[in-house]
This record gives structure tokens, C-alpha cells and sequence, in this order.
């Protein structure tokens, strides 16, 4: 029985919740206030309707048309044409794992009670995630405000028994998931659900809200998180094997600075690094006084990316237990009140900051693995090839990190400094942040390629310091990765080789055997 299971409550969700619940999705509840909560919130609405007060989005139209009356037999009506004309999405759909998130982020702003939703309707996001029901939600088509409507629209269609959905054929000998897509009501049906009609305020609730952007970027951040000791892990094996030196990172430098990212890198340097012949002959052989900037300022760069990234994840999980919907119920009062709290600003600008700094992760990098490649500064074969001329060794591998970090300038570039108003000027200043959130998990992606090439030429230039020894960390991690990818004794297929170091990283293992032989890293 799976675990990890999550009660929704009026508690904050952790960063640390949503990891274990993407890596291993378990059964979602909603706790007993929670529901009273929803209720509550529900009630003012029915009030507002029953009275006939006008309320935007209860029986108004939306943006523009908000000024427009509905008439009460039209109100339904109105739920299900904002949600069939707002699901206009384009584009490969989002993973499964970031529509999951996006759902489940959906259901702790509704559980909140300020969105005026019948309890059925967050009850119905709960049980297609238990029940495995993933909506087809196209990747692009949202400016982050009014909130992601494109991508939240196609959620709801599902909901509705309408668009189309991933649901799970069977499960497959490895343990893993077979999953097919089919149409909306087959999805519901073969789960054992019946089709929502939604009612008053219940499709605007629904699609009002930066859920698309917190996904991509909560998505990011936990895999960024895991890689951020795998930089370190990486860079000290680049240190070693260019026989660089460990002054530059003597605790008191770092101290001086007043940076807790910057202690930590050191820190995790020192210790992977702790009794290594290699640099031990340095201050022995080496005619070099001080390293380059990629080596020397590892800590000071690898820990302000440290240092951003846990102001980055403070900003998500505010959103993520925000409320971000339009117009807000406040069930103690009986008012509906109009605001922005869909604008998605905070972290259109907090994934634009993300992008930037892990591009420079990435920078950093690919000049480690210039400097490994480059015979004049590592003193070693050129490219890495034991017999160069007929062996181009490494030369291609760079060329893909280098191609890899130019890609993620590109993309580093703030979206969220544009702005192109919409809804005739009714919304005349949104976001961007949708395209800020999915670009920086791209960026991620290039990030984790090129530390993996990093990775196997530092492991090739290790090799090629022999007879002098690696510490005690370094070779264990040499000899693990030997296990799978040998010595670059001539030109083979490269791709399976980065494929093969991508696979250390992404499953941890580097790290796990890196903590395993010198203790944890910080």
C-alpha cells in the first residue's frame, strides 16, 4: 500500500510534501474542517443567488462582459460556454507529473474556502487523482493573469466529461505504468465517476488562478534542489582532475563573505576533496598560483544559486498555498469581493530569477570542461583522447554542453518583462508567467546534460592523472561509474555514454555513494 498519502487541511503544504508526492503519488484526502470550509464558502453564494445580488462571475459575465447581466435560468449555462471557450490550448501536452501537481494545487487553493465551489467539485479533482485520471493539458496559451485559464480549462473539461485524459491500460512486468489517452467521459466512466455540471462561480473558480505556472516551477525547484549537490560532486572531481588547488576554499575566506551558500560549497568541496593525492601535488608540481574563475569561484557561484533557489522556493510555496482566484469569498462575512490575487507577478518573476541562475550553473560548467579538453590549461592529452588524430575523444561532448548552455541563454531571457493586454484592454497588464515557469524546467533539463558531461570527462581526466590517487570520495565515485562507462580508450558512441552519466545523475546515485563514502553534504 502506497505510503504517501496527503491529507488536505488548513496546514501549509511543504516543499517536502509535494517531492514525495510526485516521486510516488498517494492517496489525497481532504480533512474534516477542510470540507466544513468549502461548505461555508458555497452557502455565500447561494445567498448572492438567491437574492439576486449581482456578483461578477456569479451572474456576470467575464472580463469585458463583465458588466453584462446573466440571467439566473442562464447561470449554468454560462459555467459550461466559459469553460469549452477558455480551453483553448495549444501545443505538446504538459507531462503527467506537472498536470498531477497542477491538480493537486488546484484542490489546496479551493480547499482554502474562498473560492465558493460546491464541495462535489473539489471532491471530483481528489478522486481522479486517486483514481489516476490525468486531463490532456496543452503546454501553451496562457499569459499568467487572469491566472492560467488556458491550461485550467482543459483540466475542467475533464471534470465535465468533455477533452481528454491519460488514464492507466495496465501495469507492465517492470512495475511501470502503460497509460492511454481516450476522451473525457471514457476516462470518468472507466473510473467509476459521473460528469459535473458546474453551477455558479464553480468554472471560474476553477480556472482563475497561476496553478500552470506553480507546477512548472515546484516541478523545477525539486529537481534543481537535487542537483545542486551534483554540481558540487562534479566540480571537485573538475578540480581535482586539473590539479587545482583547494586554497580558495579554506573556510575563512568563505566566512568573510557572509553568504550561507558559500559555506556550504566550500564545505561540501573540502570534504569531497579530503586527502587527495592529486591535490596534494599541487602545491608541489603546479606552476599555477591561482585556478581559473570556474574552479577558484565555485563557491561563490554555486552558492549564490544556492542562496536564490531558497528564496525561489519561499515564493512558490506562498503561491501554492495562497488563494488566486476571482472574485474571493470571505464566508465569516458574507462578502464576495474583486481583486488581482490571479496576477502571477510573484512568480512569473521568481521563475525568471530561477532561469537565470541556473543557466549560470550550467555556465560555470561547460568552461570546467573546456579547461579538461584544453591540453595547454590541463596539461593532459587534447580532447581527452588517448590517441588523438584517429580519436577526437571528447571534442563532440563539449560541443553539445557548449550548444546546451547557449540554448539556455535564450531562454534565460525574462518573460516576464513583457506584457500584451488582452481581453479588449480589460486585462491590459499580465504576466507572462506560464512561458517564464515552462522555459526555466527546460533549462533544468540542459542543466542535468551537461553536468553529466562534466561528470565523464573529469572521470576520463582522473583516470589519465594515474598513478597519482583521487581522495577517498572521488575514487569510489570513479569506480562506480567505471561500472557501467569504461575508460574512453577510442571513439565509440557518445551519445550512449551521456545517456549513461545522465542516469547516475538523475537517479542519484552519484550523490547516494558520494554521501555513502565521505558523509552527507550540506
Amino acid at each position: 500500500m502506497n505510503s504517501n498519502a496527503l491529507t488536505i487541511s488548513a496546514k501549509q503544504l511543504t516543499i517536502k510534501q509535494i517531492s514525495k508526492y510526485l516521486a510516488n503519488p498517494g492517496r489525497i484526502t481532504l480533512n474534516k474542517d477542510t470540507k466544513i470550509i468549502i461548505e461555508d464558502s458555497r452557502k455565500v453564494i447561494e445567498s448572492i443567488l438567491k437574492n439576486e445580488k449581482v456578483v461578477y462571475g456569479v451572474n456576470t459575465g467575464f472580463g469585458k462582459f463583465s458588466e453584462k447581466l446573466i440571467n439566473p435560468k442562464d447561470v449554468v449555462e454560462l459555467q459550461k460556454r466559459l469553460i469549452m471557450s477558455h480551453a483553448a490550448g495549444v501545443g505538446r501536452p504538459m507531462s503527467k507529473e506537472i498536470a498531477r501537481l497542477m491538480m493537486l494545487l488546484k484542490i489546496k487553493s479551493l480547499a482554502n474556502g474562498h473560492s465558493g465551489c460546491r464541495l462535489e467539485v473539489v471532491q471530483m479533482l481528489v478522486e481522479m487523482l486517486n483514481r489516476n485520471i490525468i486531463p490532456v493539458i496543452p503546454r501553451k496559451g496562457s499569459v499568467g493573469a487572469s491566472g492560467d485559464l488556458a491550461p485550467l480549462a482543459h483540466m475542467a473539461l475533464v471534470m465535465m466529461g468533455e477533452g481528454s485524459a491519460f488514464i492507466i491500460k495496465s501495469t507492465l512486468k517492470s512495475g511501470m505504468n502503460e497509460w492511454q489517452r481516450v476522451d473525457g467521459k471514457t476516462a470518468l466512466e472507466k473510473a467509476g465517476l459521473k460528469p459535473l455540471t458546474f453551477e455558479a462561480k464553480e468554472g471560474l473558480a476553477l480556472i482563475n488562478g497561476t496553478q500552470a505556472i506553480s507546477a512548472f516551477g515546484l516541478w523545477t525547484i525539486i529537481h534543481a534542489e537535487k542537483l545542486l549537490k551534483t554540481a558540487d560532486i562534479v566540480g571537485a572531481m573538475s578540480l581535482e582532475a586539473l590539479n587545482g588547488t583547494l586554497t580558495a576554499f579554506d573556510e575563512r575566506i568563505q566566512q568573510i563573505r557572509n553568504h550561507p551558500g558559500q559555506v556550504k560549497v566550500a564545505q561540501n568541496i573540502r570534504k569531497i576533496l579530503d586527502k587527495s593525492q592529486i591535490i596534494a601535488s599541487h602545491k608541489k608540481s603546479s606552476h599555477r598560483v591561482q585556478d581559473a574563475y570556474s574552479l577558484r569561484c565555485i563557491p561563490q557561484v554555486h552558492g549564490a544559486v544556492r542562496d536564490a533557489l531558497t528564496h525561489i522556493e519561499s515564493v512558490f510555496i506562498n503561491e501554492a498555498n495562497g488563494v488566486t482566484d476571482n472574485p474571493l469569498v470571505f464566508s465569516k462575512t458574507g462578502e464576495v469581493l474583486s481583486g488581482g490575487n490571479f496576477h502571477g507577478a510573484p512568480v512569473a518573476y521568481a521563475s525568471d530569477y530561477l532561469s537565470i541562475v541556473l543557466t549560470d550553473l550550467a555556465s560555470i560548467s561547460e568552461r570546467r570542461i573546456e579547461h579538461m579538453l584544453d591540453t595547454s590549461i590541463s596539461e593532459l592529452p587534447a580532447f581527452l583522447a588517448k590517441e588523438g588524430g584517429i580519436n577526437s575523444g571528447f571534442m563532440m561532448a563539449h560541443v553539445t554542453a557548449a550548444s546546451l548552455v547557449s540554448e539556455n541563454k535564450v531562454l534565460a531571457h525574462p518573460a516576464s518583462v513583457d506584457s500584451i493586454p488582452t481581453s479588449a484592454n480589460k486585462e491590459d497588464h499580465v504576466s507572462m508567467g506560464t512561458f517564464a515557469a515552462r522555459k526555466t524546467a527546460e533549462i533544468a533539463k540542459n542543466l542535468e546534460t551537461i553536468l553529466a558531461i562534466e561528470l565523464l570527462c573529469a572521470c576520463q581526466a582522473l583516470d589519465m592523472r594515474a598513478p597519482s590517487k583521487p581522495s577517498k570520495v572521488t575514487a569510489a565515485l570513479l569506480t562506480m561509474v567505471r561500472t557501467r562507462i569504461p575508460f574512453w580508450d577510442e571513439d565509440r558512441l557518445m551519445y550512449k555514454d551521456i545517456n549513461m552519466s545522465k542516469d547516475f545523475i538523475h537517479s542519484n546515485r552519484l550523490l547516494n555513494e558520494c554521501e555513502k563514502i565521505g558523509g552527507n553534504l550540506v
